[in-house]
């Protein structure tokens, strides 16, 4: 390894030397070079095994070793203590930490690993009982599938004492607010939490049962029958469909699309402590990103040959191609394009826009996650705490000077005010969000917290 570290400095010395003084990189040396960096097995962990396999990582002088952990709690427990200098996260899990929910910890965000990237599946009884009220057109289903046609089903199941059972990841996890979401603008009571009273479950007033399943956990847990449905990453929603025992019914670009899906978080005292790192770090990853997306996704079927891989997700190539490269499998047979299932680079994906941030913590609120009703500057103030586009703008203003990207790659830097526009992001139940006025989005939902409500 030292050996490997000096043959790369020297390197990196020579080529610095041999570049005019403007290109020259402005970042310092890394305070740390050997990093440990955690990932759960989700598709979505694809940036960093690129970076990895593609020298990314060394092209910055960092040699970096990648670990799967056993769960999202595990992970930012490791984060935390320091065992991890930083990982693979759910967007909203830096959020979470930080607002005390949970785990008290600082943890902040200067790069979006992904958009979109999820579904929702229902077992196959579930589907059958659903289905008779979907919409069909040439014998299939008609997209997007709305929750309003599983509200009968769930109707039927309170009134036996039975509610469904729904699995999702974390419950500050996208998982949890997009099958909220979608089940919400169906008509569905997803339920309510209430921290200040200890009911951590998410289930006060709830017309179904929502609870936490770790993802490569899903599909077992579902053929079981311990769960009727699930939101989960890839590739674990096609993995349903290949093993014959689940239909995934919506993909969350339908539910409400471009959104940070994950996020690379690391604590705000590691970030404090190795800034140069930091940046040099954010840097590989924009570049394995920009990789991931290149040339209408034409590096796709490479980058799922490698994270099938067992070190990585560990899933067979087909499975993990379905979703990748641009295809998704609903009912079985009934396999449509969609080419921003998974997106890594284009719509600015991997920048960390505060209106992201406020986002989750809109549906924090609204679910009572957050109990006490905040004013619109406290959502800002928070957003800006924890998403870090300082840190991202040094990265990418970086990887300009040295021509490995270009200026139009990215957001216009002297302009852009950390908002995706209005009209960037669309949800199923039509209606708009604006981060800049989160109480009136949180105000405008039939179902969930309003005004100075409490749970």
């Amino acid at each position: 390894m030292a050996y490997r570290r000096l043959k790369s400095w020297l390197v990196v010395a020579g080529l610095a030397a041999a570049l005019p003084v403007m290109a020259q990189a402005k970042v310092g040396f890394p305070e740390k070079d050997e990093l440990k960096l955690g990932f759960i097995k989700l598709t979505d962990m694809a940036p960093l095994a690129v970076a990895y396999d593609r020298g990314y990582f060394e092209d910055e002088g960092l040699y970096v070793s990648l670990e799967a952990q056993a769960n999202w709690k595990v992970l930012l427990d490791r984060v935390i203590s320091g065992e991890l200098d930083g990982a693979h996260m759910l967007a909203g899990q830096p959020l979470g930490a930080t607002l005390g929910y949970g785990t008290k910890a600082e943890i902040i965000t200067a790069f979006t690993m992904d958009l979109n990237g999820n579904a929702c599946t229902m077992s196959n009884d579930l589907w059958a009982k659903m289905k008779k009220q979907v919409p069909m057109k040439g014998g299939k289903p008609v997209h997007p599938i709305s929750a309003s046609t599983l509200k009968p089903v769930v109707d039927q199941a309170l009134k036996q004492g039975k509610p469904l059972k729904f699995g999702m990841v974390f419950p500050v996890s996208t998982h949890n607010y997009e099958l909220r979401y979608w089940l919400a603008a169906g008509g569905i009571n997803p339920g309510f939490y209430a921290p200040q009273r200890g009911n951590t479950a998410g289930n006060l007033k709830a017309d179904v049962q929502i609870s936490v399943t770790p993802p490569p956990q899903m599909p077992s847990t579902l053929e079981a029958g311990t769960i009727n449905g699930y939101c989960v990453g890839e590739p674990w929603n096609q993995q349903a469909v290949f093993r014959g025992i689940g239909v995934p019914v919506i993909a969350d670009q339908a539910i409400r699309n471009n959104v940070a899906e994950k996020v690379f978080g690391v604590s705000r005292q590691w970030a404090e402590a190795h800034p140069n790192t930091h940046i040099r770090l954010v840097k590989a990853l924009i570049r394995a990103g920009q990789w991931l997306d290149a040339n209408n996704n034409a590096n796709r079927p490479a980058a799922a040959k490698l994270i099938s891989k067992s070190i990585y997700v560990g899933a067979d190539y087909p499975i993990i191609a379905n979703s990748m490269t641009g295809k998704f499998e609903f009912e079985k047979g009934d396999q449509r394009s969609l080419p921003d299932f998974n997106v890594f680079f284009r719509y600015h994906a991997t920048y960390p826009f505060y209106s992201d941030a406020v986002w989750y913590l809109t549906q924090m609120r609204r679910w009572g996650q957050i109990p006490e009703a905040k004013p619109d500057g406290w959502y800002l103030e928070m957003a800006k705490r924890v998403f870090r586009p300082d840190i991202y703008r040094q990265a990418a203003q970086e990887l300009i000077s040295e021509g490995k990207l270009k200026a139009s790659d990215f957001p216009d830097f002297a302009t852009e005010s950390g908002f995706r526009p209005v009209k960037a992001t669309t949800f199923i139940d039509g209606i708009s969000f604006d981060g800049r006025k989160p109480n009136a989005y949180i105000d405008s939902f039939r179902i969930g917290l309003k005004g100075k409500q409490v749970p």
